[in-house]
Parts: structure tokens; C-alpha cells; sequence
């Protein structure tokens, strides 16, 4: 069933097995293990395919046929490396036997022989070889083999066949095949099992006995969450054990880990045959199971769950208890699972405007659970009930999500005219909640904190809502200037909300206000244990943002290895989870790793990516514009820097997140290219009201980057004497505070201005630090500047790297970048001298080696 011309996902293992084809030295073994249908004969035809492209001999055998003349052959000629590849190796371990029998005596042959085989069997063991083992495909092959076998399918539904199959392919085709084609285009489908395996499953349990099967399909029906106890209270057994023995044989349900009864937790193998089980049953017993499953199991969402499954018609007073059910774990922020009682709750309603909210409280929890991808497939049944305040609410809340923030504007401007404050005072904390997240993702503290107020005091400070905006209000304080009230409220806020998926927000958004202002230790320790808390039903959002910003905490401390690792738990989380909103960030760490290491490509990568997720929300925004920022900076193009940047002088006067210190370093960096630049005056007014305004705040880690700046335009005025007490000035702000990064930063320039100042002796010294901090940093793009910067000062010049013309420091240093191809301008940023005293330098040069042009210069230099 496999299609022949495909072989999707495989190119890690096809790269891996030709690696070690090449390698090969004498006779070696490797062990190609996987479930039927997971593709190992598609890999062996891949692999033969890709082999004989690169002049690799290759023999392809399958476990029912042996030529004995072919091995010896492909041995004989084996002058370079060989394939042979044995398909179904575990059907004839005489087969084996022989083969080895074959290659094994040839020593010098290098000749890697890959048998592919469900299970190792006691030849294939007898070989010690080595195991590789194919797991399921991942879902955008899964995606792949849709399109080839003629199917679109939302994303929703890729992921649900992914999982569903568990990346099996030829399971995955067979369910393409046989399921209408109108099933695909709906993204609530519930996939069955295919025919190959539900005909496996009914023939497995028509060989067990009445006791096994009993047991089998209560622990299917129970969905592996109960424990084997409940599955034999339901299952009405009297000899647990050689149920559950017999159960084991038969593969439908495996327990791994268990050796001992006391450890047994038996549950289906697998997805499809939990479906398999389910169809062999019919839905009348399935039915009568959940019902008796529901007076036996003791949690009370797990009774409501069986009780809604044997439930085909509408249940009013059921669906009554599921919204209760639902609003009760909403208020303790597991809004997942508030989320599917909300739609089991609308499916049983009878009445028509009770379904609608319901419908719509479903979609609304899903977001609030961060799942905007579950939510995406409510939307159009939302889209078309009545307009209410509740459904432009959850709208609102959605576009929040996605960045964009003008269509949430209108929805929510809409939702607060038309409500009722006095009818649905709850429905009006809810608008108000989501003005406060409008407003924190437009980086407006002010406004921030005044809808957080109004729906405290709508909602209470217990209600879902007043909790929410309680653990954001925080950042409103410290965006309108009030730190000091910030961090008592945050300090309040986690003493009192402690355990449960609330406490995940009030923690992220206390670790979020810490690096913002400058506890970095505590701002790491609150974000990771916000990472951490996903796994008590918190939001994905919430964890989205917890990633973002604990990335940016490993970045700034140098721990760039697990920032990058941070970022791309945080990029698979969005494409999850559907939001958009924490991408930028995410991706603002990776460039500027990527660019400061020298992986030009990486760091392109990373704002091309980003390019196509930012909304317009200044919390996307800002991001993006540092990012591609930061990559023009660390390759000198400073006139890039300031065309990049300049935008947000501009978005400050509207946005005060943007303004208050220590939130997005963008002043220092743009003031510094203007400095470069020779925009001497326009750089003197870009920091003097910034300078106040950190003074006044007392903003450690700001005051050093601006700092740094002013030293760069002192410096550049003349003023060396002043230059130099003011990045000393910013050197004592750093001390203590771990920011690696800001510390080498400021050494780097502090360095350059003593050079062009002529204090060539202490330039070496602070530029040798700076080298040594990038060094430990792994930033080889100012490493190099820095040996470049210590060559040109003269101290440190190595003669022998010379041309036999003897040059100077300086010269050597512009000799070397021009013949790169960089023009004078890109040469006077890297080193920090004029145009003009690079045209001076190249003019002298010239004349010492007898060239006349740029071109031959480069041409001399290769």
C-alpha cells in the first residue's frame, strides 16, 4: 500500500545508513527495525536508489529468495564501499545465517549489510548489530502523503491523523483511501481505525476468552486513565490476573513497565486499536459500558465524560452539570478541560440561545487555554450565531492571539457598547479582561491598568477573570513609571495564588517584570518555573510568553546553547498551539545568537520566518525591528542599524512600554549607529531625555547601554577624558549583574574610542578583555573584530603575517576589509575612523605595493 516513488521523512536515516555505507572499512551490520507498514522496505528502496547515485554497489534481496553468486559478487568487487540490503530479514533466519556466513570471512570488504525486520529475531541478534529504529513520520509528511493521495486537509486534521496513526504511513494512506472524501474537509472528524486493522483486532479478540475480552474493552472504554482496578470492577471479572495475562498476549493492550502485579497498569496499544476495539464492539455496547463506567469510576469529570458518551440526544439537565462542571475549573484556570465540558454541555442543550453561549464559552476557553489552533475549528459555527457581547468578546480574544490588533479593537470596542453591565456583569469583566490583554500586547501601561481595575472590580479578585488581570496589571505598573508598586503587587499576587494553572500566570508575569528590572536570578528561576508549570493545565500562551522571555534571559547571560534550545521549544509551541504573538520575540534571541556567532544564514532565517508571522501589535513588532537590528549591527552596516531603528523613535512617543528603561534595548543601539554614522548631533538628541528618564528610575543595566553610547559620541567629540569616565561609569553599573553580553559590549567600544583617542596602550588592554569575553561567549563575529581592532593598534601586530612591503597596524587592518569588498564608509564604521582617514590609508597603500586599484588589491590578498 506504500507508494513506491515516496519515501517522506526518512532523510536523517537515509543520510545516516549512506554515512555509514562510506565509512565502512569491513564487514558491518546494521538492524533496520520497525512496526509493519512504518516503511522499511520505502527506506531500502530510497536507500538502494541514493547508493547507486553516488557509484555505491548495492544488492537488494528480499527474506524469501538468496543468490548465493550476487553476495559473492558484490563481496569480490568490493574495492569501495557496498549496500546490501535484506528486506523482511526476520521471516528466514537460515537467510541470515547464510549471509553472514558470506560476508563475515571477507575482513578487508567493506561491505554494510542492512536487515530490515519487525522484531530482531535470534540470527539478527547473533550478528551484534547495530540497531536503527523507524519511528512514525512527522506530520507535514504525514501532510505530504495527503496531497499525494489527492486530499486537502486542514492543519487540525494532518495533526489529528498524525497522532491518530502515530506517523505510520501505510496506516495513514489506508485511512486517505477509505474514508469519504467530504470526511477530510471537516476539522471535528473522529478517525476511525483502518479495515487492515480492525479485521486484526476482531480476529484477536474472537481467540480470547469471554473474561480477557470483557477486561480488553473496559480498559478501552475507560481510555487508559483509570486504574486496572476500576477496569475490573467494570469488566465484572473474578480472575484479574489470567485476564490480564491473556489480555497481554494478545498485543491489544501492553503494559511496559510492569513486572509484578502491584505494578501492572494495562492500557491499548495504540490509537487505532482503542478505535479498532471501539468498531468491533458496536455502539450499543459501547454505550451500555460508558453508562455502568459512570456509577463505578470516582472522579467527577471522568463520570461526566462516560455519562455524556452514552448520551446521543439532548440531556438538559446533563448539560447543566457539565457548564457547572466547566465554570468550576475555569475559575481554577484548567481551561482546556473547561473547554471540552463547554462543548459536551452545548451538544446536549436543547435550547437554542443556551447551546449558542455555550458554543461560544467552548471557543473562548480554548484561547484561554491557548489552543488557537482547537480553537480555529469553532470559528466559523461561532462566526455564525447572533452577534452578542460574549461572542464579539471571544472574537476579540481570538485576533489578540493571531496579532491582529486592529480587527480585536473593533470586536472589543463593539462587545463593551452592546453589553449590559447590569444583566451580565461577568460577560463585562470578561471585555474589560480582554482590554487588558489588548493593551498589554500594544505595550500601553497606563491603559493597561485601568482595565485591569474595572474588571477586578466587575468580576471580584477570585473570579477567572479578576485573577487575570490581577497577574498582568503588574506590567502596567512598571510600564507607567511604577516599579516599586509592581513588584509588591507581583510579591502579593504569588504568595497568594500558589499552586494550580493560575499560578503559572502570576509567576511568568513576576518573572517577565524581574528582567525588566534587572533581577535577573530570580526573573530565571520564576520563568523556568513558569515553563515547568505547563504541565498542571496551564495556558499555552502563558507558556509561550514564560519561553520567550527566559530566552532572552539566557541571551543577555551568555548561556546562548539553551537559549537557543528555549527558542525552538518555543517556535514548535506556536505552531501548536496557532499564536502568533510570542514568535517575534522568540525570534529576535535566535538572530541575534545567530548573527554574533558569524551563521549569516541562521540569523536571515530567523527574521524571514519571523517576517511572516508579525501582526500589528507593538509587542510583535518591536521585536522584529531589534532583530534585523541586531544583524546589521554585528555586520557593521550601521546605516542599516539607524534606517531600521528609527521607526521606534517614533512608536515611542505613542507606546510607553517602548520608553521605560530596560524593557527593549533599542536607544543604545540606534544612538551608537548614529554615532558611526557621523549624526553626532541627532545622537546627543536621542539620549538626552532617555539619560533623565533612567536617572530618575535608577535603572542599573539602561544606565550602563546608555552609558555605553555616550562614552561612543564623547569619544567621538574629543572629549576623551570624559569618554573614559563614562564607560567606567557604565563598566561599575554592570558589575554584579550577570549580563555577559552588555559587559563585553561595553568593553569592545570603550576600546575602540581609546584607540582613535591614540591611547593605543590602553585600547590593547580593554579591547584584550573585550576579545576574551566574546571569546567565552562564542561571538566570533566581534572576536575577529577585536583581533582586528588589537592588529591595527600596532602592540599586537604579528610581522610575519605581513607582505613582504612593510604596512602599518592601521594599514594591514584596512587592506585586509577592503579586500573583503567592503567600501570605505563599511571600512570607517568597523574601524571607527572617518571615510576620509580610510582614503588616506588606501592612497599610501597604493604606493607601498605599486597597485592602482581596489581589484588588484583583492586580487594580491588571495
Amino acid at each position: 500500500m506504500i507508494i513506491a516513488a515516496e519515501c517522506l521523512g526518512r532523510g536523517s536515516e537515509i543520510d545516516e545508513l549512506l554515512g555509514r555505507a562510506r565509512a565502512a572499512t569491513g564487514p558491518e551490520f546494521i538492524a533496520l527495525i520497525g512496526d509493519a507498514g512504518i516503511g522499511k522496505s520505502t527506506v531500502l528502496r530510497r536507500l538502494a536508489q541514493a547508493a547507486a547515485e553516488i557509484d555505491v554497489d548495492t544488492l537488494v534481496m528480499s527474506g524469501g529468495r538468496l543468490a548465493r553468486s550476487d553476495v559473492e559478487g558484490v563481496i569480490r568487487s568490493a574495492t569501495g564501499p557496498a549496500i546490501l540490503l535484506v528486506d523482511d530479514a526476520d521471516q528466514n533466519d537460515e537467510l541470515v545465517r547464510h549471509i553472514a556466513a558470506l560476508v563475515q570471512p571477507s575482513r578487508e570488504a567493506p561491505v554494510l549489510v542492512i536487515l530490515a525486520a519487525a522484531d530482531p529475531t535470534p540470527a539478527i541478534n547473533a550478528l551484534l548489530a547495530d540497531t536503527l529504529r523507524l519511528g512514525g513520520i512527522d506530520r507535514d509528511s504525514v501532510a505530504a502523503l495527503a496531497t499525494a493521495r489527492g486530499r486537502v486537509l486542514h492543519p487540525i486534521v494532518v495533526d489529528r491523523l498524525t497522532r491518530h496513526t502515530e506517523g505510520n504511513p501505510r496506516d495513514a494512506i489506508a485511512l486517505l483511501d477509505e474514508l469519504p472524501t467530504a470526511t477530510w474537509s471537516r476539522v471535528d472528524v473522529e478517525l476511525p481505525a483502518p479495515s487492515h486493522v480492525v479485521a486484526e483486532v476482531r480476529r484477536r479478540l474472537a481467540d480470547t476468552t469471554p473474561p480477557t475480552r470483557a477486561l480488553i474493552e473496559a480498559i478501552t472504554v475507560l481510555r487508559d486513565v483509570d486504574s486496572l482496578g476500576t477496569a475490573v470492577t467494570l469488566s465484572e471479572i473474578d480472575d484479574p490476573l489470567t485476564a490480564v495475562d491473556e489480555a497481554l498476549r494478545t498485543g491489544l493492550v501492553v503494559a511496559p513497565t510492569a513486572l509484578t502485579p502491584a505494578q501492572t497498569q494495562p492500557h491499548t496499544a495504540g490509537p487505532l486499536i482503542q478505535a479498532a476495539i471501539l468498531e468491533v464492539m458496536g455502539i450499543r455496547a459501547v454505550g451500555d459500558l460508558h453508562r455502568r463506567a459512570a456509577t463505578v469510576v470516582a472522579d467527577p469529570v471522568r463520570r461526566l465524560h462516560h455519562r455524556v458518551a452514552a448520551t446521543a440526544i439532548p440531556d438538559p439537565a446533563l448539560a447543566d452539570d457539565l457548564d457547572a462542571l466547566a465554570r468550576d475549573r475555569g475559575s481554577d484556570g484548567a481551561w482546556a478541560e473547561a473547554a471540552g465540558l463547554f462543548a459536551q454541555a452545548g451538544r446536549l442543550t436543547a435550547d437554542p440561545l443556551d447551546r449558542e453561549t455555550r458554543s461560544t464559552l467552548a471557543l473562548d476557553a480554548l484561547l484561554a487555554a491557548g489552543d488557537c489552533v482547537g480553537a480555529g475549528a469553532l470559528v466559523p459555527q461561532v462566526e455564525s450565531l447572533r452577534e452578542t457581547p460574549l461572542r464579539n468578546a471571544a472574537l476579540a480574544y481570538l485576533a489578540i492571539l493571531r496579532g491582529r490588533s486592529a480587527e480585536a479593537q473593533v470586536r472589543l470596542d463593539r462587545a463593551w457598547d452592546i453589553v449590559n453591565f447590569d444583566r451580565d456583569p461577568d460577560t463585562a469583566a470578561l471585555i474589560a479582561q480582554r482590554y487588558v490583554l489588548h493593551n498589554l500586547v500594544r505595550c500601553q501601561g497606563t491603559e493597561l491598568v485601568e482595565w485591569a481595575d474595572r474588571a477586578i472590580t466587575m468580576a471580584g479578585s477570585q473570579s477567572p477573570a479578576g485573577v487575570e488581570a490581577a497577574v498582568i496589571r503588574g506590567l502596567g505598573l512598571a510600564w507607567s513609571g511604577r516599579p516599586t508598586e509592581a513588584t509588591a503587587e507581583y510579591a502579593a499576587l504569588t504568595e497568594r495564588i500558589r499552586f494550580g494553572a493560575q499560578a503559572q500566570r502570576a509567576t511568568m508575569g513576576r518573572g517577565w517584570l524581574q528582567l525588566g528590572l534587572d533581577d535577573v536570578g530570580a526573573a530565571r528561576s520564576n520563568l523556568e518555573t513558569a515553563v515547568s508549570m505547563a504541565n498542571l493545565g496551564g495556558s499555552a500562551r502563558i507558556s509561550l510568553w514564560a519561553l520567550g522571555w527566559l530566552a532572552r534571559t539566557q541571551c543577555l547571560t551568555g548561556d546562548w546553547e539553551p537559549a537557543l534550545h528555549t527558542v525552538e521549544q518555543g517556535r514548535a509551541l506556536a505552531r501548536t498551539s496557532g499564536i502568533a504573538l510570542a514568535t517575534p520575540l522568540l525570534n529576535w534571541t535566535a538572530a541575534q545568537i545567530h548573527s554574533l556567532r558569524g551563521e549569516w544564514e541562521e540569523a536571515e532565517r530567523s527574521v524571514q520566518e519571523a517576517s511572516t508571522s508579525v501582526g500589528d501589535y507593538e509587542i510583535m513588532r518591536i521585536p522584529d525591528l531589534l532583530a534585523r537590528g541586531q544583524i546589521a549591527e554585528a555586520a557593521a552596516d550601521y546605516g542599516k542599524v539607524r534606517r531600521t531603528l528609527e521607526p521606534l523613535m517614533r512608536m515611542a512617543d505613542d507606546v510607553p512600554g517602548l520608553r521605560e528603561p530596560g524593557w527593549w534595548p533599542w536607544v543604545d543601539v540606534l544612538a551608537n549607529a548614529l554615532v558611526i554614522d557621523g549624526q553626532l548631533g541627532a545622537a546627543d538628541d536621542l539620549l538626552r531625555p532617555y539619560e533623565q528618564l533612567v536617572e530618575q528610575r535608577g535603572h542599573r543595566s539602561a544606565s550602563a547601554r546608555l552609558k555605553y553610547a555616550r562614552g561612543r559620541l564623547l569619544g567621538a567629540t574629543g572629549e576623551i577624558h570624559q569618554a573614559r569616565r563614562t564607560f567606567e561609569e557604565a563598566l561599575e553599573l554592570l558589575d554584579g549583574l550577570p549580563l555577559r553580553y552588555d559587559l563585553a559590549r561595553v568593553n569592545f567600544a570603550y576600546g575602540q574610542t581609546l584607540r582613535r583617542a591614540g591611547k593605543r596602550r590602553a585600547a590593547d588592554v580593554v579591547m584584550g578583555t573585550a576579545r576574551e569575553m566574546y571569546l567565552s561567549l562564542g561571538a566570533i563575529t566581534y572576536v575577529e573584530r577585536c583581533e582586528r581592532e588589537l592588529k591595527a593598534g600596532g602592540l599586537n601586530a604579528i610581522r610575519s603575517d605581513r607582505d613582504a612591503v612593510d604596512l602599518t597596524p592601521q594599514e594591514e587592518a584596512v587592506t585586509e576589509l577592503v579586500s573583503r569588498g567592503m567600501s570605505n564608509r563599511e571600512v570607517a564604521a568597523e574601524l571607527f575612523i572617518s571615510p576620509k582617514t580610510v582614503q588616506y590609508h588606501l592612497t599610501r597603500i597604493y604606493a607601498k605595493l605599486g597597485i592602482r586599484s581596489r581589484s588588484e588589491l583583492a586580487a594580491m590578498r588571495r
